[in-house]
């Protein structure tokens, strides 16, 4: 539709020369005494003034039209290329994201979809008007005097050789532009990120040194594309310049001759110059063009990705949380680390599961394969029977409440991040799961107690706050299965018991996996899972483990003598 709307509005503005051409024509006449009747000619200017003001307005009315239509829809389609890519993101697995920076993702997301929207908006807008002026604007000049019009085309060929070198300079460095503001994107997201590293360190001027080389080296590199775009437009208005001479002398000559009247000089001016502003925005919008080209070549690499993790079922299945590990291994592509090893062994419905081992052991890995943020190497895990990726994979983490070990927090109230386990939470039910994580009393505390706004990634708290949080929003989601990873390691001992207890009454019908190094964490666990270096090497209860020969009578000993000291 603004397409249409466009050509009917350039097919209007063009009528205006041709009205002009017939009143000086007229004035032109009677001058030189063709028309004697002075009123037939001032009815006639009168009538012709009238119909310049009406087209106009017509067409000015078509313009606003133009603009409501591909400048809008431009905007819609803008939308939704960024939930597009938002929802792929979000697709993609755990390893892409260890290999893409943050700043590039964002960068993607804003800077190259806005790209992508001048092409879809103005480019295709302006475009047209070019379009629709050339071909009309120049089929109406051939028919009145075709020698001048083609003395107006001379300058046309020098044009389009310009346009296609410079088009392919501009392609070329608005890619390298792109990938320089992406790594400064980065640079400012990991500045921000670390701030507190940044200023425990005193290393202020080595980050502002660093972040101004890579500032200037961006800068070059803009100004680099923008002296060949400022090319452009100076040498558009040379070339519609140069028409103008060509059509006053021509033109000039040929009047003086008698070969045409001034009415028809005049219609050539005014299409010369209405073909300025189309003609002078070829370099913009072929500008446009290459950079969309380019930032729509960078989204493409990330919207063709295959994510890894795969969903293949379309069916939701009840979950039970009957689990089973069958020679599970696991191999760490980007590191080639194998962080588990033939692990096997069998979780029934509403036991608990408690995993210890050294730091590095693949305790965290395992408790991830279990939610599919990786998926195995080689073995199968089964879930109530069937294996795991025949289960619909969204179904699955909508079942688990997972804590990780690093908690992340958002930006938000306390009652808003607990809330996010379960969207429809009422504040009683938030409040009974901060008591569980025992840390209601802790928000009661702050001044606007479940309505304190916390800072990004949750600044504002401890790191024993954080994770107790962080316990709420699993247990408010009253999935099937638990997965605790570490999550009490930033708590003391007497609140770590308390936590313990509440966990206790709340998981007995689901199956839990608690992930600790503190054995007071697992000692009640229905099955209790040792991991070294990746291999299982011990499984049982607290009772059988310590009486057995091994690691985990070790760390006991160890933690029962701290205990006594």
């Amino acid at each position: 539709m603004g397409v249409v709307i466009t050509i009917l509005s350039k097919l209007l503005t063009l009528k205006i020369p041709v009205v002009l051409r017939d009143s000086l024509n007229s004035v032109e006449d009677y001058l030189n005494g063709v028309v004697t009747d002075v009123a037939y000619v001032k009815e006639q200017l009168i009538y012709n003034v009238l119909l310049i003001v009406g087209v106009a307005f017509v067409a000015g009315f078509f313009t606003f039209l133009m603009r409501q239509t591909i400048i809008v829809v431009s905007r819609k389609i803008e939308f939704d290329l960024k939930n597009e890519i938002y929802q792929q993101y979000q697709r993609l697995s755990s390893n892409f994201y260890k290999r893409n920076r943050t700043g590039d993702l964002m960068n993607r997301i804003s800077e190259d979809v806005s790209k992508v929207r001048m092409y879809l908006g103005p480019a295709i807008m302006y475009t047209t008007n070019m379009t629709v002026l050339f071909i009309v604007g120049f089929a109406q000049m051939i028919q009145i005097d075709t020698s001048l019009t083609l003395y107006t085309l001379i300058p046309f060929p020098v044009l389009s050789i310009s346009i296609f070198v410079l088009s392919k300079q501009i392609n070329k460095r608005t890619t390298v532009v792109q990938q320089y503001l992406s790594r400064l994107t980065t640079y400012s997201q990991e500045f921000f990120s670390g701030i507190n590293v940044v200023k425990s360190y005193a290393i202020e001027s080595v980050v502002r040194t660093n972040f101004n080389q890579l500032a200037n080296e961006s800068k070059e590199k803009n100004i680099e594309l923008h002296k060949v775009q400022a090319l452009f437009f100076p040498l558009m208005i040379l070339l519609i310049g140069i028409s103008n001479i060509i059509v006053l002398y021509v033109g000039g000559k040929q009047y003086i001759n008698g070969e045409i009247k001034i009415g028809v000089m005049m219609e050539f001016f005014l299409y010369v110059n209405i073909m300025t502003w189309p003609v002078a925005t070829v370099g913009w919008v072929t500008s446009i063009v290459q950079q969309a080209e380019a930032s729509q070549e960078r989204i493409n690499e990330f919207l063709k990705h295959i994510p890894e993790v795969k969903n293949t079922a379309e069916e939701k299945r009840k979950v039970n949380g009957e689990i089973e590990f069958k020679n599970v291994s696991l191999l760490y592509e980007d590191t080639q680390i194998e962080a588990l090893k033939n692990v096997s062994f069998k979780v029934n419905e509403g036991e608990t599961v408690g995993i210890i081992g050294k730091t590095g052991s693949g305790k965290t890995t395992l408790v991830n394969l279990i939610s599919r943020i990786f998926d195995v190497s080689k073995g199968e895990i089964l879930l109530d029977g069937i294996s795991l990726k025949k289960h619909n994979l969204y179904g699955v983490r909508d079942q688990i409440g997972f804590v990780p070990q690093d908690s992340f927090l958002f930006s938000d109230t306390i009652g808003n991040n607990i809330r996010f386990g379960k969207e429809d939470a009422s504040e009683e039910e938030i409040i009974e799961a901060a008591k569980n994580a025992v840390v209601h009393d802790n928000i009661h505390g702050f001044p606007n107690r479940y309505k304190t706004v916390l800072g990004e990634r949750g600044v504002t708290l401890s790191g024993g706050q954080k994770q107790r949080i962080s316990i709420a929003r699993a247990i408010i989601k009253a999935p099937k299965i638990l997965i605790f990873d570490d999550c009490l390691s930033a708590v003391d001992t007497e609140t770590e018991e308390r936590i313990i207890t509440n966990l206790e009454s709340i998981s007995k019908d689901k199956t839990t996996f608690i992930v600790s190094h503190r054995i007071s964490s697992i000692k009640n666990a229905d099955i209790i899972v040792v991991l070294d270096q990746g291999r299982l090497v011990q499984k049982g209860v607290h009772n059988q483990l310590i009486k057995e020969e091994g690691y985990y009578k070790d760390l006991y000993k160890q933690q029962l003598l701290e205990k006594e000291i």
